[in-house]
């Protein structure tokens, strides 16, 4: 399965409640449309939310945003990764 990094802008403000909310709305339909939600970080200053995600697809991943409620900006696919 591949790995995707997707992005939200204009959360301006967004709390560490707010983050934890919106990734567990992603949670609970995760399953359905095959993806798994790995981590999320938020840069309240901005307003900009970074999620990295296991999916078959950024078209899965942005549906399940869609249901959770909070669209992502850009989906992309991140083919290497180092720790």
């Amino acid at each position: 399965m591949a790995r995707f990094m997707d992005i939200h802008h204009g959360m301006k403000g967004i709390t560490a409640d707010q983050l934890e909310e919106a990734h567990r709305a992603d949670l609970a339909v995760e399953k359905e449309e095959g993806v798994h939600f790995m981590r999320a970080w938020a840069d309240p200053e901005s307003g900009t939310v970074f999620c990295l995600s296991e999916a078959p697809s950024a078209e899965a991943v942005q549906r399940v945003h869609e249901r959770a409620g909070h669209r992502a900006d850009e989906v992309h696919e991140v083919p290497l990764s180092v720790q």
